[in-house]
């Protein structure tokens, strides 16, 4: 029988997703609902079939089914990696160490102030305004394929996602003031606000919101011939 994601356990998850501890990452999986974090953990999930780990095989094809079934954009590419991981097949796409929380960060904040590019050498995520003209190389000639341009989409998707997770409510009360929040300027904050009056609720939709975007930054990297990997290259 699996269990909710306490903050406790999402902390050990992340945890073992970033130093690519497949035995704990495999232990949580286990012990709870992988549906909730299908994105956060496919690709430490990927390295831990890749390294032979017990119970791996299974624990990636419970989630490409899962992955399957919920069918947002990026989920039929991670379960696509998990399948050919497992079955031995060589991943056609690029594997770049970047962090899909930093990169959706990019793709998905305010406009004021995101977008920006990716380091092709290291993956690293840097904010347009980070770059200055001081910041570049000066040796480094231009039109370099060293960088990756990363533009700001805006907060249309993640507007559509608080609409989403209203219908997966039980409680129509709240599903009632949630809609009515998301109405006119400073949705955001009237939203979460409003959800924070159910902390179950609220943790179910950072964990709801956190899967939508990184898939989203998935299949946006996918489209560029990449694919995230954990830093030593899995």
């Amino acid at each position: 029988m699996t269990g909710a994601w306490t903050d406790h356990a999402l902390k050990a998850l992340r945890a073992a997703c970033h130093t690519a501890d497949g035995p704990s990452l495999l232990a949580l999986l286990r012990t709870h609902d992988p549906a909730g974090v299908l994105q956060q953990c496919g690709d430490a999930l990927t390295a831990a079939v890749s390294r032979g780990l017990p119970g791996a095989q299974e624990a990636a094809s419970t989630c490409a089914s899962a992955l399957r079934e919920r069918g947002w954009p990026g989920d039929e590419i991670l379960a696509e990696q998990l399948d050919m991981v497992a079955g031995g097949a060589v991943l056609v796409l690029r594997p770049l160490p970047v962090d899909l929380e930093e990169l959706s960060s990019l793709l998905e904040g305010d406009p004021a102030w995101s977008g920006g590019r990716i380091d092709l050498d290291t993956g690293e995520c840097r904010p347009a305004l980070a770059d200055t003209e001081e910041s570049w190389d000066e040796d480094e000639p231009e039109g370099t394929e060293r960088w990756l341009d990363v533009p700001c989409e805006g907060s249309r998707d993640a507007y559509r996602d608080m609409g989403d997770f209203i219908t997966t409510l039980d409680d129509p009360d709240l599903a009632h003031y949630l809609g009515i929040a998301i109405q006119g300027p400073g949705v955001f904050r009237r939203f979460k606000d409003m959800l924070a009056t159910s902390p179950t609720e609220l943790q179910r939709y950072w964990l709801f919101s956190a899967e939508r975007q990184q898939a989203r930054a998935r299949a946006w990297l996918a489209d560029h011939g990449y694919r995230p990997t954990l830093s030593g290259g899995h």
